[in-house]
């Protein structure tokens, strides 16, 4: 038995809180621990307790400003919380910068799609790949990559004449040529066609049967939601109002009353 084994199945071995929350003894793999984020004097994140199961799918709605962009940019190290602390995969990653992050597994796509238009589209799946394949197995990893992203036979064309769906695509593939554990999307469906959003929708579900990547996705597309989440999480006001499955979260009318903005006052631009 490995010294890892040990520690994991005696009970009295003492533990860290980022062990505890995220640790071999739980399925965690994502933990937020009270994060608040304020910009000024407006707090963007109210004491989140967030937490994503390892090969979880799981999407984060909740009205324009309630905060869902400011918690996964703290995820990614991309803004620094105030207070709070975030546990990732056993250690505490709080103080970790955005690369440190990347290392570790965890990735985002932002709304809007960053791939490089003066670039090629085989050049722009070539530049994740190359941080860590080289000769036959980059060229095949790269060709996998146009592959999945449905653009076999456009390797050639400039980024920047593709389609909105299509630059998406293309940057899902980018990102999971980095082999994430953790996937962030925000709002991947934003502009889309019906078909470009179904198109979406196979592909994140498939990169979470096939190769386990675990998932949180902002979205306001509701049928996009309800056709991909294990699990649904609410914020309102910079805070967690409700979490469940999707049945759960559409039934219940606090949450319509939120989105119908009969709710009180949103305080503001969240973020």
């Amino acid at each position: 038995m490995s010294d890892a084994e040990s520690k994991r199945l005696d009970p009295n071995v003492r533990q860290t809180a980022a062990e505890k929350a995220t640790g071999d003894r739980t399925d965690t793999l994502l933990r937020t621990d009270g994060l608040v984020k304020t910009f000024g004097g407006f707090t963007a994140t109210d004491e989140i307790d967030f937490g994503v199961d390892e090969g979880e799918l799981r999407c984060l709605i909740g009205p324009n400003g309630a905060g869902k962009s400011t918690l996964l940019k703290l995820i990614t190290g991309t803004l620094t919380p105030t207070d709070g602390r975030i546990y990732y995969d056993g250690h505490d990653i709080t103080g970790l910068a955005p690369n440190e992050r990347v290392g570790r597994g965890i990735s985002m796509k932002f709304q809007v799609p960053s791939v490089y238009g003066d670039l090629t589209v085989r050049e722009n799946a070539r530049l994740p790949v190359q941080q860590f394949a080289d000769g036959e197995e980059r060229r095949r990893l790269v060709a996998e990559s146009i592959e999945a992203a449905g653009l076999a036979g456009c390797e050639e064309v400039p980024a920047s004449s593709l389609s909105h769906g299509q630059q998406q695509q293309l940057e899902i593939s980018m990102v999971a040529s980095l082999e994430p554990d953790l996937l962030l999307l925000d709002e991947p469906v934003a502009g889309l066609s019906v078909e470009e959003r179904s198109e979406i929708a196979d592909r994140v579900t498939r990169l979470n049967d096939e190769e386990g990547i675990a998932f949180v996705v902002i979205e306001h597309d509701t049928d996009f939601v309800a056709e991909i989440a294990d699990k649904v999480t609410v914020l309102h006001e910079g805070d967690i109002f409700r979490e469940g499955s999707t049945e759960e979260i559409e039934s219940d009318p606090a949450i319509q009353r939120i989105y119908l903005g009969t709710d009180g006052d949103s305080g503001g631009d969240r973020r």
